[in-house]
């Protein structure tokens, strides 16, 4: 299956799902739908600070549709951020903790509830902590680009990722998700974090991609790959937040880069103006295409499928649905 020594979390995980596992959907679409405010450069970690019931509450739905494995509230969520909108630097650092919290104790409350059931259809689910790309902090649609300018280096992405691993880490998710990576630069700082910080938790690295062909940076995938399939850290690749159009011939790209476990979570095939701030008209994916779909992407080689901006707990619903009906 391609998963390295260490990695037996995720391994079992998908095994009792059936080969499959299924993941939450998007996050701030969700937390828009009851009312959250989060046109902020902060984005769904402003909801950390002004509504994390809501947190709570999404996580809950996303498991109550059929998710293995829910995604914190973290994407969006850096001390740079938080320092930027006048928090001290303690504060930053636990509300990165309380992502982790808010997800471990939806979780929890859950499997509490549904996990004594005889005959019960859910698996315990995993909480996968979110490492945004530089690009996602930065909130100027730069992790569709890659374009980060001539003064990011290696060490400057490795300094800014640095503290918010730590502390995530030190919170205790069952997994990393780094998300939204969108060049071969970025892929590289974090495996070389993943190495000196000695990370021993399961993590997955994924890329966006516009064309869907290569990284937004333009670089290909083959080259992506390369530093991450020498990494006994990363245990699982993927795409998040691209089109939904793009998945099956993705998947079976990077069946042919890579032996480690594929990751897919497609957005709804809406575009997002990261300057303009608003979503563009385009051709959307509804939840009837995603049942359609995840059968065929999971027998294509995918290991983890779910959606990401603009999915709901109906699109995992029918995700759910049709990878059990069709296993």
């Amino acid at each position: 299956m391609g998963f390295e020594k260490g990695a037996s979390l995720l391994e079992d995980l998908i095994e009792k799902a059936g080969g499959c596992a299924v993941m939450d959907g998007g996050f701030a679409t969700q937390l828009e739908s009851h009312g959250a405010s989060i046109n902020d450069p902060l984005w769904s970690a402003l909801c950390l600070i002004k509504d994390p019931h809501l947190i709570k509450q999404v996580h809950l739905e996303y498991l109550e549709a059929g998710a293995d494995i829910l995604v914190t509230s973290s994407y969006q969520a850096t001390i740079p951020g938080f320092l930027s909108r006048g928090l001290s630097l303690e504060e930053g650092e636990s509300l990165l903790k309380k992502s982790v919290k808010l997800a471990v104790e939806a979780r929890d409350k859950f499997w509490d509830r549904v996990g004594c059931v005889p005959g019960n259809s859910y698996n315990r689910a995993l909480v996968a902590a979110s490492i945004g790309s530089y690009g996602a902090y930065l909130a100027d649609g730069s992790e569709y680009s890659g374009c980060y300018g001539p003064g990011v280096n290696l060490d400057k992405l490795k300094d800014f990722h640095r503290r918010r691993l730590q502390v995530i880490v030190e919170a205790g998710p069952d997994l990393l998700a780094f998300e939204t990576i969108p060049n071969k630069l970025e892929a590289q700082a974090c495996v070389e974090l993943l190495e000196e910080e000695n990370i021993q938790i399961p993590s997955w690295i994924c890329f966006s991609s516009v064309d869907g062909e290569n990284a937004p940076s333009g670089e290909s995938f083959k080259e992506c790959f390369e530093i991450l399939n020498k990494s006994k850290k990363v245990n699982a690749v993927g795409i998040n937040c691209a089109s939904p159009h793009f998945i099956e011939s993705l998947v079976c790209k990077f069946k042919e880069l890579t032996t480690k476990a594929i990751v897919v979570y497609p957005n709804s095939g809406a575009i997002w103006d990261g300057r303009a701030k608003k979503w563009l008209p385009s051709m959307c994916f509804g939840d009837e295409e995603f049942e359609l779909c995840a059968p065929r992407w999971r027998n294509q080689g995918a290991k983890v499928i779910g959606g990401c901006c603009r999915t709901t707990p109906s699109t995992i619903r029918a995700i759910s649905k049709a990878l059990k009906e069709t296993s």
